[in-house]
Formats: structure tokens, sequence, C-alpha cells
């Protein structure tokens, strides 16, 4: 693809430019980093290593898991090393990586999150039927598709940004590449491209949650049939699906579909939802979940408090 570009590399500017508050930056999302391949890989090798744990919902979590971890180290290291950088530069060929890196994983955390309420809806809508629905090649086959809509989509967000031609500034007001910031750098008429990535990573966040939230008032409604016991368990799950879609929905959303302008919340928003939310995800489903917790206890030999006071 012919390229008219002037500019071989981008500085990002980053989320201060305060040398104290960067001090901060480096701290704080070092430890958000940390936190979130830790707490991923630990649910990643609990789910490989529990016999316990092979129901399809734990299969859909183990690669939300990996979708998780990749997506926040397609933005997290570079956001930490350049936070103790005097000069943030990235070159061109990186920054066009991470944009692709960024909506893969990001694509793939949309799918599996679909595929687990997909999988949540057919245990509590459809119980007589989850084992031959919900079977092992299915779920591989499903799993295997999310990979090839994410790359579908990160293709088209790569193909739209690889068509911007940069021939002046190369400042980004960001901490990352993606394609909003780099819009604005773009010596050519926007309009279009802009057009083209609300119809299309806009429409994938608005869809998917929508389906999301509809398929889990369905599900919600039809709990009131079940026994309390069974009630109180898919509730819990439930409501761990429900906080991580508007975790994760609501700033993509707010990122993706709307028109070309910029806020000053943009940094901070996008922050949330790329670092933010696979940092949170490791604490919400442990936390609600039984099975998880008494897996990993037994996976790394740690007694029940109720246990330990005996």
């Amino acid at each position: 693809m012919h390229q008219n570009n002037n500019v071989t590399e981008f500085i990002l500017l980053g989320l201060t430019q305060d040398p104290l508050r960067q001090k901060m930056v480096f701290l704080i999302f070092l430890i958000f980093y940390v936190g979130t391949v830790v707490g991923n890989m630990l649910i990643i090798v609990t789910i490989k290593c529990s016999r316990s744990l092979g129901s399809p919902m734990y299969f859909f979590l183990f690669y939300l898991s990996f979708a998780d971890s990749c997506f926040s180290t397609s933005t997290a290291p570079r956001l930490i090393v350049d936070a103790l950088s005097t000069k943030k530069v990235i070159s061109y060929n990186e920054c066009m990586t991470q944009v692709f890196a960024l909506h893969l994983f990001g694509c793939m955390e949309i799918f599996v999150l679909i595929l687990m309420a997909a999988d949540r809806y057919v245990a509590i809508c459809k119980p007589l039927h989850y084992p031959r629905i919900m079977r092992r090649q299915v779920c591989l086959i499903l799993i295997i598709l999310a990979w090839i809509g994410s790359f579908i989509h990160s293709t088209a967000q790569i193909i739209l940004a690889l068509r911007l031609p940069f021939c002046g500034p190369n400042l980004i007001d960001h901490y990352c590449c993606d394609l909003q910031p780099l819009l604005k750098l773009a010596c050519m008429d926007t309009y279009k491209i802009n057009l083209l990535l609300v119809t299309n990573s806009g429409a994938i966040c608005s869809s998917s949650f929508m389906l999301l939230m509809i398929s889990y008032i369905v599900i919600l409604h039809s709990l009131r049939n079940h026994i309390a016991e069974g009630r109180k368990k898919a509730l819990s799950t439930c409501t761990s699906h429900i906080i991580v879609v508007v975790l994760f929905f609501g700033p993509c959303i707010f990122i993706y579909t709307r028109p070309p302008t910029t806020f000053p919340m943009d940094k901070l928003v996008a922050v949330f939802y790329t670092i933010g939310t696979p940092f949170l995800n490791p604490l919400i489903y442990p936390l609600r979940n039984t099975e998880v917790k008494n897996a990993m206890r037994k996976l790394w030999h740690v007694k029940p408090v109720s246990e330990s006071k005996r």
C-alpha cells in the first residue's frame, strides 16, 4: 500500500507532563500491570490444573483471562516505561503493531464475554439441553471463530490506520497508539475514515453490549422459576458477568461511538478499559465464585479460614 508519510516516529505525550505525577503513574500502573498478569495467570493455571473447573463456563473464563493479560500488555508496559522516559518515542511500525494488538485482544475479550453469556443462557434457560449444546467440540469451534472474528476486526482497523498520511506534527496526545488520536494527526479529511471506525468498532461495542444486557435480562427473569439454592448460585455468577460487561463496554462505547472530538477525560477513560478492567476481572470472578476459590485453595494448598481455626 502506497504511503505518503514524512513521519517515521511519533511522540506519546502520556497521561501527564509533570515529573512528580509521572513517577506516581509509573508506580501505580506498575502495580496494576503486575496485578493483572499475576491475577489472570493464576486463573489460567487454576483452570488448567483443576479437574473441577472443566465446564464450558471455565473454558471461556480461561480465554477471557488470556485475552485480558494480552490486552493489558498491549498498552501498559509502554505507559510504565514512558513514565520515566524523557522522550516518549514510538516508531511508525511499533505504533501500527500496537493498534493491531489493542484491537485484536480487545475484540477477543468482547467475543468471549458474549460466549460466556450464551453459556449462562443455555445453562439456566435450557438446562436439559445444556450437555448436548455446549459440548467441548462446540466450545472449541466457538473460540476459534472468536479468534477469526477478532483477527478480521483488527485487520480492518490496521488497514484504516495504514491509509492515514502523516506529513506534519507527530505529537500524540495519548499514552498509546489508537485510531482516534492518530486521526487528529492525519493530513487529510478523516470524516469517512472516522465513519468507518464508528461503523466497525462502535457498532461492535454497542451491538454487543445491547445483546449481552438483553441476554442477562432474560436469564435473570428465568431465575424466578429456580429453587432458592440454584437461583443464588446462578445469580452470583451472572452478577459477576454483568459487572465485567458494564465496566468494559461503558468506556468502549464512550470512545468509539462518537464523532472525532476530543474530551479531557478521554485518556482516563481509555486507561480504565485497557488497564483497569483487566486488573479488576481476576478480582471479580474468584471473589464471587466459590468453585474458583475452592479450586485455587486446593491447587495452592491453602486451607479455608474456617478449617484453619479448627
